[in-house]
């Protein structure tokens, strides 16, 4: 623990820095940290999962990035705007920025000190602490060649590179921290607002709505703004010769699509069904909660497809019916409702996952109960043994894929089907633009039940191995002699 040191400062030295720190109005809190020089913040935000990523001591409200990007030296050189506010008194915070190299930084408009180190921590020094509970600014300018983090799973995540000479930003459990200054942490999600300038040839699509364009001596500039707050793995951008396909939902959300060059004429047929599946999906989630939609179909065949915010972002010829379902589910349970920890995870895969079933089963006629018997007598000892929570970093993205759509299933048997369907179409108005965790899920599926549902839980979400028979085949499930 660091000793509190006071300020001996005459008065009017006090209200200055006052008003310097609030940006023009506030109170400080009264509280332990007063008005003292203030502690450094958390240079990571305690994931058990990724203890290192993200940061603590502030909440951020927005981003405003301005960046420019030639695609022919793939050089990018940015200026990053962050609004937030201090939730302890602050000698220094911390941002995540991997590889990039930074110019220079201010903390509301005076220069500060900075700092490197680890794999992306980038620690700001103010010349004035920044007090508990006032709101602050910081601008921070960088450049460099970004560099994607590879991951043993999933491949390149971040910042990556079409052959064509284009880029675009995807990856999770971390993305941003390859192109900008973030907290990246699920647990502080931002409004983001980015002007991107490129060649004029090169077309961008980015999170949320097109603000407009405007010619610059660079090229041109793209704004686009996303005002659905966003976890930071859930924003990027993509910048391509792209063909575009503007439309509306019928109560006037924007639906901006763009397909890279050789997009194949199937993705663009599967991608037409969107406002069909978006109003599917709000008749089983509740309304749609994000103020735009559409999707990026990249030529580059990634190792993933990924619900980034309004936008979902599609490997090269990944664009069918089922991934579409499945990343547009996402916008209810993942995005708009975030993990509180990543050991959370099946709360976005798993309920993704089970979109295309009921959608198979809305659509195309499936019988889900045919599907789960058959799935529960060809399943193996090693899809049993996987884990739907708290299954250790790095494997995530493995059994919520396909055992988590067959819990919910069962889920749905055990607790009664109107009872579930309540909890689906419920959950997200619950918890919109927060995060969430799985216990508070089993709570409220026992709240909307009447049931104790621990030990189904604990059979097939925070277990392992096979289900005892009463929780394998709940209701009408068991299969007939």
């Amino acid at each position: 623990m660091r000793l509190q040191h006071r300020w001996r400062r005459p008065a009017v030295t006090v209200v200055a820095t006052l008003a310097a720190l609030s940006l023009g109005g506030g109170v400080a809190s009264a509280g332990q940290d007063g008005f003292g020089w203030g502690t450094p913040g958390a240079d990571g935000a305690g994931d058990a999962y990724y203890p290192q990523d993200g940061n603590g001591g502030y909440d951020i409200a927005d981003y405003n990035l301005a960046v420019t990007y030639a695609p022919d030296s793939h050089q990018l050189t940015g200026v990053q705007t962050i609004s937030a506010r201090a939730t302890q008194t602050l000698s220094s915070f911390n941002l995540d920025l991997k590889g990039l190299t930074v110019d220079s930084v201010k903390v509301n408009g005076l220069k500060a000190k900075f700092a490197r180190g680890g794999d992306h921590e980038l620690t700001i020094t103010p010349v004035l602490p920044l007090l508990r509970g006032l709101p602050f600014q910081a601008v921070i300018t960088y450049h460099g060649v970004p560099a994607p983090i590879s991951d043993p799973l999933l491949g390149n995540n971040g910042w990556q590179y079409a052959k064509d000479g284009g880029a675009f930003a995807a990856g999770e459990p971390k993305s941003a921290s390859t192109w900008y200054p973030v907290n990246d942490t699920p647990l502080d999600k931002a409004t983001f607002h980015l002007a991107i300038t490129v060649p004029d040839e090169w077309g961008v699509i980015a999170n949320g709505r097109e603000v407009g364009t405007h010619k610059t001596a660079k090229g041109t500039t793209h704004v686009w703004a996303e005002t659905t707050p966003a976890v930071p793995y859930m924003t990027t951008v993509a910048i391509d010769k792209w063909t575009f396909d503007k439309r509306k939902r019928k109560d006037g959300t924007p639906i901006v699509s763009a397909f890279a060059p050789g997009t194949p004429d199937s993705t663009k047929q599967a991608d037409a069904r969107l406002p069909e599946i978006l109003d599917f999906l709000e008749s089983k989630f509740g309304k749609y909660p994000v103020d735009a939609a559409g999707g990026i179909y990249l030529a580059e065949p990634i190792g993933f497809s990924l619900e980034t915010l309004s936008r979902p972002i599609y490997s090269g010829r990944a664009g069918n019916v089922d991934t579409i379902v499945h990343e547009n589910a996402h916008q209810w349970y993942g995005d708009t409702v975030a993990v509180d920890h990543w050991k959370d995870v099946c709360l976005n895969e798993c309920f993704a996952s089970y979109a295309t079933w009921l959608w198979d089963e809305a659509k195309n006629g499936v019988n889900l109960d045919d599907q789960y018997r058959q799935q529960v007598a060809t399943a193996s000892d090693r899809f049993w043994n996987g884990k739907l929570y708290d299954m250790g970093p790095g494997n995530e993205f493995t059994y919520v894929y396909s055992k988590g759509p067959v819990a919910l299933h069962a889920l749905s048997k055990y607790m009664g089907q109107a009872a579930f369907d309540k909890v689906l179409k419920t959950w997200n108005s619950r918890h919109r633009n927060g995060n969430a965790n799985m216990q508070e899920f089993q709570k409220y599926c026992e709240s909307v039940s009447h049931k104790d549902l621990q030990g189904f839980f604990d059979a097939w979400i925070y277990g392992s191995g096979k289900p005892s028979d009463q929780y394998l085949y709940p209701g009408d499930l068991k299969p007939t002699e």
